[in-house]
């Protein structure tokens, strides 16, 4: 996850035009946009583009920390077909992830990423800490009805939140306790079938 000299292997990738630069900022100052903190799945460029429908990687503002809550998997999602992260508010916890400031149109696809309509998800104005600045009124999702006991992510599910966890830079312990986490979520599935 890090090289020898302590920096991360993978980076987002950014533009390397000047021109392109130029023209994607013209852009944004002529759309209605919105901040976004994604912490699981979403922080896989690839699979988010899948649901968005373009390459989300110039809307990346850095990977950024929500205080005051912790991950786990209180949802089961009938489209992957596993649990699912959600956030929970914990005083002594943080969550890492990426935020993002996205253009308004793609609101309604994320909306249906996160299954909104069917009450999966809901939207959670929060706070995120990036760059040293503190983004107010930031949009994640939140369970709306949680189970009262977490349950285990698939494999498919569990390789894209590493895959956006390690691709979008975030430390490398934070990146170990995840990994840690899903797996143990997984073997006591695991031990509960074998025992059944």
């Amino acid at each position: 996850m890090t090289n020898q000299s302590g920096q991360p292997h993978h980076r987002w990738v950014e533009p390397n035009s000047a021109k392109s630069d130029w023209k994607q900022q013209q852009l944004l100052q002529n759309e209605p946009m919105f901040y976004y903190f994604a912490y699981g799945s979403c922080m896989c460029p690839v699979d988010l583009k899948r649901s968005l429908g373009e390459n989300t990687h110039h809307y990346v503002i850095g990977t950024g920390i929500l205080r005051g809550y912790r991950l786990g998997f209180y949802l089961y999602s009938p489209n992957r077909k596993c649990g699912v992260l959600d956030v929970v508010t914990d005083a002594k916890h943080s969550v890492k992830g990426v935020l993002y400031q996205l253009p308004y149109r793609l609101s309604e696809y994320l909306d249906q990423r996160e299954g909104v309509s069917q009450g999966l998800y809901r939207h959670e104005l929060v706070n995120i800490h990036c760059r040293d600045k503190i983004y107010q009124n930031v949009r994640t999702y939140v369970v709306v009805n949680k189970l009262t006991e977490e349950i285990a992510p698939n494999d498919w599910y569990f390789n894209v939140v590493m895959r956006g966890a390690v691709t979008c830079g975030l430390p490398e312990e934070y990146c170990w306790s995840l990994f840690h986490h899903m797996h143990h979520l997984q073997q006591r599935q695991q031990t509960r079938r074998l025992s059944a």
